[in-house]
């Protein structure tokens, strides 16, 4: 009886002190609200599958099945972008920048931190004309106390129909990873502009790389042409 409760008392021990190797490693609060600090790489084949074998985590139990809401009569017949925020339509930094176009005040543990905000060359553009041709969602792995306001400034359109953040993505092998899958939308009539590879590893296929850079650097015709 003794051996059995010495047994208990060290099992215990040992799940207690090895908890922490089951969390994610310590990170800076930059990268903890931007998303696009995370530069990590995993290779994955042409069908999206991760190489070593890995498949999509199954979706958390209480949720909804959907990230999305119905399709409005107006986008029927449309097909979804899914747009990434960071380094795709704004540059944000915590060093203060002269011609920032928005200055957003951000929280983060008690102390609040001004968060200087550039736009996209034609970005206004870009979210207009994509706004008419595509039922636009704003999917980003960013914390919503900051991407939220940001994208009240940004859409002066009401472009979005929806905005995703971090807890909407999935976390793979220590990227935040947007599984289209989970949108509710045809897998076929999905596009995502997203500047990080890793943000969209279980669909490649669906990617626009880099299209958030050679579209906006472009002139308005040719830009949005390209898309």
């Amino acid at each position: 009886m003794d051996s059995y409760v010495v047994l208990l008392i060290k099992r215990e021990w040992f799940q207690i002190n090895n908890v922490d190797r089951l969390k994610p490693p310590n990170r800076g609060f930059l990268e903890t609200l931007f998303c696009c600090w995370r530069n990590g790489r995993t290779k994955s084949n042409q069908s999206g599958t991760p190489i070593d074998g890995s498949i999509t985590p199954p979706p958390i139990q209480g949720q909804p099945r959907y990230l999305l809401p119905q399709v409005r009569p107006s986008d029927t017949y449309k097909k979804c972008m899914v747009i990434d925020l960071d380094e795709t339509l704004v540059h944000s930094s915590f060093k203060p920048i002269p011609n920032a176009d928005f200055i957003v005040p951000v929280e983060i543990d008690g102390t609040v931190h001004q968060v200087y905000v550039l736009k996209r060359p034609h970005v206004d553009e870009f979210l207009k004309k994509m706004g008419e041709l595509y039922e636009c969602v704003l999917f980003t792995a960013s914390l919503a106390k900051y991407a939220d306001p940001v994208a009240d400034l940004l859409d002066q359109w009401n472009v979005f129909r929806a905005r995703l953040f971090r807890e909407s993505c999935v976390f793979h092998m220590g990227n935040y990873v947007k599984d289209l899958n989970k949108l509710g939308r045809d897998l076929q009539k999905i596009v995502i502009v997203d500047n990080s590879p890793a943000s969209y590893i279980f669909h490649p296929d669906n990617a626009v790389s880099n299209a958030c850079s050679v579209c906006f650097m472009k002139s308005d015709a040719a830009g949005l042409g390209f898309l």
